[in-house]
């Protein structure tokens, strides 16, 4: 029999909330929260949406702050210009990223998902603020879908897919305002449309789907499509904060009734936690999946606790050994070996991000040439050159030798001169002495200069006779 009941009590986690037993969907009418996290929520909100909707117009001297022009292969991340050259520093950013989530969902679980997601903060503080303001409160709203279609639900439901499309239109819009710019966005929308049905089919595509996310899928993003739901399973442990309910003060639950002396536990089976919950779960069952750490459920609880005269913080920030032994939170083993790993992707990052120059060059012998002797007892060799200018300045160069004794020889050229986020490509010779080439192949180092200043050296190898002299 306590088997039985143990896993009766546990039989939440066989299913997902939003979905009954027979694979119909619940749809969730969260009531409205109200309380100083939700307040801080909103405050954080307004800051990302501010930022989100007003980063692609920021310049600095005339070019964006921030594009990623996938079409051109161009990234400009803080007024800084990225080529695909710099692809392996992305690639490295991308690492310790997913190291900063793992790192950050061990200590304090899925904070992120409730505080800075954009689908949260999209569809909790913008597409359902809307739903509130145009089909009234939770109960209004279910009782609307579930009624009969009159004059009322036409309007009420005609309006708010109205609105949801239209703020779908904007994001969208900001989205390819940062992939183009927000300058190639003005001329399109000056242009005729005619001229531009591509661009337009393609951002009536994701208006669409955004539409289609904040509208229907909304909860089941966070639940059953986003992969970090479902990875912070093998990520979370016993001393990781999460959004809690404290069993060992709440339990046994019951109603509160005036006048009574209460012998079970502070929490009066109220379900306000439920009722607030975007994604239908009871915190009560302990940490679930579909949890978003959004903390509605805590004020709620908070709002109910004051109304009874009990003490707040009965659902609050804690990891499970926090309830269990009343301990503050420890730094573990494990927190400490990805906070290692972290520290030393971040100093890796940063090395290769100050280390970068504003110029790449590539420099290798002509294929199927072999050296040539010249007159005065020189060696020849041509290369091929190609200089790439990262920035928003012209920019001009000069080689110069560092271990050997020799000319470089521009081939049609007498100047250096790259154009601004532009590139050249050109041939040119590198003389060196008969005597100083001793074997078949010998390494030159080239030292690369903007403005008398050395920025970088780079090498290539210098074909000579098969016999030294």
């Amino acid at each position: 029999m306590e088997q039985a009941g143990v896993k009766e009590q546990n039989s939440f986690r066989d299913k997902v909330a939003t979905v009954d037993k027979n694979g119909k969907r619940l749809w969730v009418f969260p009531q409205q929260p109200e309380g100083k996290f939700y307040n801080l929520r909103g405050w954080v909100s307004l800051v990302y949406l501010l930022v989100f909707f007003t980063l692609p117009f920021v310049k600095v001297n005339g070019h964006p702050f921030f594009l990623v022009n996938i079409l051109e292969r161009k990234f400009i991340l803080f007024g800084q210009i990225f080529w695909p050259q710099d692809f392996f520093i992305f690639g490295l950013g991308m690492v310790v990223f997913i190291v900063f989530v793992a790192l950050f969902t061990v200590v304090f679980g899925r904070v992120f998902c409730g505080w800075m997601c954009p689908q949260t903060i999209f569809m909790e503080m913008v597409f359902r603020k809307i739903e509130y303001w145009i089909e009234g409160n939770a109960a209004h709203q279910k009782m609307l879908a579930n009624g009969p279609w009159t004059e009322e639900k036409i309007v009420r439901k005609g309006a708010k897919w109205v609105a949801f499309w239209l703020v779908s239109f904007l994001i969208a819009n900001t989205f390819l305002a940062y992939i183009i710019g927000v300058d190639e966005l003005e001329q399109m929308v000056r242009e005729p449309i005619v001229k531009h049905l591509g661009t337009l089919s393609s951002l009536m595509i994701f208006t669409t789907v955004f539409f289609f996310v904040y509208l229907w899928l909304r909860e089941q993003v966070c639940t059953t499509i986003c992969p970090y739901g479902r990875m912070q399973g093998v990520l979370l442990d016993r001393n990781t904060v999460v959004v809690a309910y404290d069993h060992k003060r709440g339990e046994e639950r019951g109603k509160i009734h005036k006048n009574e002396v209460r012998t079970g536990g502070d929490c009066i089976d109220c379900m306000q936690c439920v009722k607030v919950c975007p994604t239908g779960i009871d915190i009560r069952n302990g940490t679930q999946l579909e949890c978003i750490n959004c903390t509605a459920c805590i004020d709620a609880c908070d709002k109910m606790m004051l109304a009874v005269g009990f003490d707040t913080g009965l659902i609050r920030y804690a990891s499970e050994n926090n309830i269990e032994s009343k301990q503050p939170m420890r730094f573990t083993n494990r927190m400490k070996a990805y906070s290692a790993v972290m520290v030393i992707l971040l100093g890796v990052l940063v090395w290769l991000l100050a280390s970068r120059t504003d110029v790449d060059i590539a420099l290798m012998r002509t294929p199927g040439q072999l050296f040539q002797e010249q007159t005065g007892g020189r060696i020849s060799n041509l290369y091929n050159y190609k200089l790439l200018n990262k920035t928003f300045k012209e920019k001009e160069v000069t080689l110069s030798p560092e271990n050997f004794k020799g000319e470089i020889a521009l081939v049609g050229e007498h100047r250096m001169i790259i154009p601004k986020e532009g590139f050249v490509s050109g041939s040119m010779f590198i003389y060196v002495k008969d005597n100083d080439i001793v074997k078949r192949k010998t390494l030159l180092k080239i030292g690369v200069y903007e403005s008398g200043k050395k920025i970088r050296t780079i090498t290539t190898s210098f074909l000579g006779p098969f016999t030294s002299k």
